[in-house]
């Protein structure tokens, strides 16, 4: 899966001029985190999140009276508060690498470029999504989790038990293990109960993890 089949379009776009309390007041009303920050050309020059707009404040503000204050804040454009160093994606990048380039750089959202032009974004919340899909959270059925040899075949022997026995697998995700020599293997099955899963699947597994319905 790319990022251009789960990215957010079309994406709301802000330029540097614009006051920072328009921004929070649109943000508010998309129900939106962060805007891509473009020039007159539609050329992305830094984005800008809730964040930084809630902690810009005049440096003086302490010595200020409250309509001071607010007259100053009016004043502050998303160009003062604005990250301009961005990190980027193409809609071709896969979607575990957007997600690593996330984590590793504790960032909760990517733009995503063409020509250096915004034609999306991909957020945490679109990450998240993605992984209720993965897990078939949304979905009824016995939700199994166990851990199984990490060697060729194994996989395949576990959800061909699954399959005799009539069941039929809505989501299935593999995550580490307790160690090298295994990984944990949860899936959603529908069509077969919890006791004809356990039993099925006992001679495949190095142990049941967790069981139920949901």
């Amino acid at each position: 899966m790319l990022v251009k089949e789960r990215m957010s379009y079309p994406v709301i776009t802000v330029h540097p001029g614009m006051p920072i309390m328009d921004a929070l007041d649109l943000m508010q009303k998309e129900h939106i985190r962060r805007f891509p920050v473009v020039d007159k050309r539609g050329h992305l020059v830094g984005i800008v999140s809730k964040t930084d707009l809630l902690h810009a404040a005049p440096s003086d503000a302490t010595s200020l009276n409250v309509w001071e204050v607010n007259y100053l804040v009016s004043k502050i454009t998303i160009k003062k508060v604005m990250t301009t160093d961005v990190i980027t994606i193409e809609g071709d990048t896969p979607l575990e690498e957007a997600a690593r380039i996330m984590a590793d750089n504790k960032v909760g959202g990517l733009p995503v470029l063409n020509r250096g032009k915004v034609v999306g974004i991909i957020t945490e919340t679109d990450l998240f999504k993605i992984f209720l899909e993965m897990l078939g959270a949304r979905e009824q059925g016995i939700r199994l989790a166990v851990l199984v040899p990490n060697t060729r075949g194994e996989l395949a022997k576990l959800t061909k038990s699954i399959f005799d026995i009539g069941g039929n697998i809505i989501s299935l995700g593999t995550f580490m293990g307790e160690n090298s020599e295994n990984r944990e293997v949860t899936m959603k099955i529908e069509g077969a109960s919890a006791n004809d899963i356990t039993n099925a699947t006992q001679p495949f597994v190095e142990k049941l993890i967790d069981i139920r319905e949901i």
